[in-house]
């Protein structure tokens, strides 16, 4: 374990919250080649059940990978801002972020029911307003990952001292 990890670790509450506010997380998954492959994602986290679950198109790679390989991993993270040294050093300049990794296997769900109340929740968190509508034959045309998790780590990075420097990307 990287020695960040072993003092800089969130905590459960702290995780649940990263990951109901984060609004991408990455979803990597392995060919049946061996070829790793991870892409971007829309999704949301029950943490009573400690599922992932992810919605997208019927066929796609990271569906055919995770018929070779159901083994998954997750990430999410929420950046905060650059630490800048105290001297300019630009070898020197940190992050302050909170980030979670997520270990484990994913299926597709079949049950119209199930995906329906995944389904839901992603609405919940992304447009809560459209929550609750129905989903009509576009359940059919839809694929929803669920992720059960086998581990969960949580870690960040906080240098109170620092100096922090707001950094804009264009």
């Amino acid at each position: 374990m990287q020695n960040r990890m072993k003092t800089h670790q969130l905590t459960e509450d702290e995780i649940n919250h990263l990951l109901d506010n984060s609004i991408v997380g990455r979803l990597a998954t392995v060919s049946a080649a061996g070829i790793p492959y991870v892409i971007p994602v829309h999704f949301v986290y029950n943490a009573e059940s400690k599922k992932i679950y992810i919605h997208g198109l019927i066929r796609g790679q990271k569906l055919d990978n995770i018929a070779a390989n159901p083994n998954v991993c997750f990430e999410a993270d929420l950046f905060e801002t650059f630490i800048m040294p105290p001297e300019d050093s630009p070898c020197d300049v940190n992050t302050q972020y909170q980030s979670v990794i997520i270990t484990g296997t994913a299926k597709l769900l079949e049950d119209e029911n199930e995906k329906a109340d995944a389904l839901n929740l992603i609405v919940e968190k992304y447009t809560p307003l459209l929550a609750g509508m129905p989903f009509g034959n576009a359940i059919k045309a839809t694929a929803v990952i669920e992720i059960s998790a086998n581990e969960i780590t949580g870690k960040y990075y906080k240098d109170e001292a620092a100096e922090k420097q707001e950094i804009v990307f264009e």
